[in-house]
């Protein structure tokens, strides 16, 4: 009897009984939060270029509408 139970210094001793799965635990939460910033970090570069990419886009748009612009009013000044 007493080898199949543990004894009370085995059960609330350093380890115990589910001290191994308590770490395992542990490595998991500790493994997914990892992951979780991976995934946020790589979310945030993504979200980074798509914001500079339409930040050019906006610019260039602006440019070139400004460019179209001039050129009707120099159109309409030299048909005077």
């Amino acid at each position: 009897m007493d080898s199949e139970a543990p004894s009370w210094a085995d059960q609330w001793g350093a380890g115990g009984i589910g001290a191994i799965e308590e770490d395992d635990k542990t490595k998991t939460l500790k493994d997914s939060g990892g992951k979780k910033k991976v995934d946020a970090k790589a979310g945030f570069i993504k979200a980074k270029t798509v914001a500079l990419i339409s930040a050019l886009k906006i610019k260039s748009g602006t440019s070139n509408g400004i460019k179209w612009i001039k050129n009707q009013c120099q159109k309409k000044s030299a048909s005077k």
